[in-house]
């Protein structure tokens, strides 16, 4: 549980200061498809994430679309 919420500690922190960088939010986030199941386990985001779209390649949290990538792991902003 713990690991979860770390990672969506890092996944906040991320678009904080990504949008305090360039002054506008990242077009989209990409999520490995580990790190996705990891998060998904996280109510704050899942609820989020599942309220957001019926389809799941519509998906967004915090408003930015999601991307799920093939890359284990990886948590970007674009």
């Amino acid at each position: 549980m713990m690991e979860q919420q770390t990672l969506l500690q890092e996944l906040n922190s991320l678009i904080e200061y990504y949008s305090k960088r360039t002054d506008c939010p990242p077009a989209r986030i990409c999520i490995g498809y580990r790190a996705y199941a990891k998060l998904m386990q996280c109510p704050p985001f899942a609820e989020e994430v599942m309220n957001s779209a019926l389809d799941p390649n519509k998906r967004k949290y915090k408003k930015i679309k999601i991307k799920i990538t093939k890359d284990d792991d990886q948590l970007e902003l674009e």
